[in-house]
């Protein structure tokens, strides 16, 4: 058995995203024939977008998506990510693809503990899939011997989102109340999407990056340091960052904070 580690790739996007917002937003507000909207519309998009989103108006954001592939992410994970349901998935099956590799997501809270308690977790692992590996010796099929597999068992994903969808992804997910894993994929995918529409992801992020926390008495009081972050992502991703060097990033920056 092995353990894994989080990887996430930009797979594919809307093409020209910036231009398909503002067309759309565009023909909102104007008499034009759709075959004309385009004049003088390239140049000008940036700033339409801007306006856009000042005006609350996201619906236009919609018309645009982005496709990622996961690996080395939890089945814990699967389970908060599919609650975004302005989203579609493509998931690895435990149903069709026997697990026997049997790799596994080690939490941060265990790894902080040291290596003995990091020892016992892998031994346990061992135990589980020892268990699996038994029900299938015996002809079950792995559609029910996977009843015995632990949240922490890895799966791997396609899934796409519109860039409204993925702007409200961010808020809550890149939030330091988030649960760490998911956290740590919200950020990566944030700095791939920033380097690729940055018009249109400018003001992305946990919310306080906006000025303000909704958290309340909740707030983790990490405003500074929320807005520092971001910072650095939108630099990193203004200078044509790598796929390998935003997840690096990520796995640097975004810590365990549960």
């Amino acid at each position: 058995m092995a353990k894994t580690e989080l990887n996430v790739s930009l797979i594919t996007h809307t093409p020209d995203p910036v231009l398909t917002v503002a067309l759309a937003g565009r023909l909102c507000y104007s008499a034009s024939e759709i075959r004309t909207l385009h004049e003088g519309m390239r140049e000008k998009a940036p700033q339409f977008v801007e306006k856009l989103v000042s005006l609350g108006h996201l619906s236009p954001f919609e018309h645009v998506s982005f496709t990622f592939g996961a690996e080395g992410v939890s089945r814990a994970l699967l389970a908060q990510i599919t609650r975004h349901r302005i989203a579609s998935f493509s998931v690895q099956s435990q149903r069709y693809v026997k697990q026997n590799g049997g790799n596994y997501l080690v939490p941060p809270s265990v790894e902080a503990l040291g290596e003995e308690a990091v020892r016992r977790y892998e031994e346990q692992m061992d135990v589980i899939w020892g268990f699996y590996n038994e029900w299938l010796a015996q002809g079950i099929p792995a559609e029910d011997a996977r009843f015995v597999l632990p949240n922490g068992a890895e799966t791997r994903m396609v899934f796409t989102m519109n860039a409204r969808e993925l702007k409200h992804f961010f808020s809550l997910r890149c939030c330091s109340r988030a649960q760490w894993e998911i956290r740590r994929l919200a950020w990566c995918m944030l700095g791939l999407v920033k380097r690729e529409a940055p018009e249109l992801f400018g003001n992305s992020g946990p919310s306080c990056v906006k000025g303000s926390c909704p958290e309340g008495k909740m707030s983790c009081g990490k405003l500074k340091e929320m807005q520092a972050l971001v910072g650095e992502l939108d630099a990193l991703a203004a200078k044509g960052a790598s796929d390998e060097e935003i997840l690096l990033w990520t796995l640097q920056n975004i810590k365990n904070e549960n």
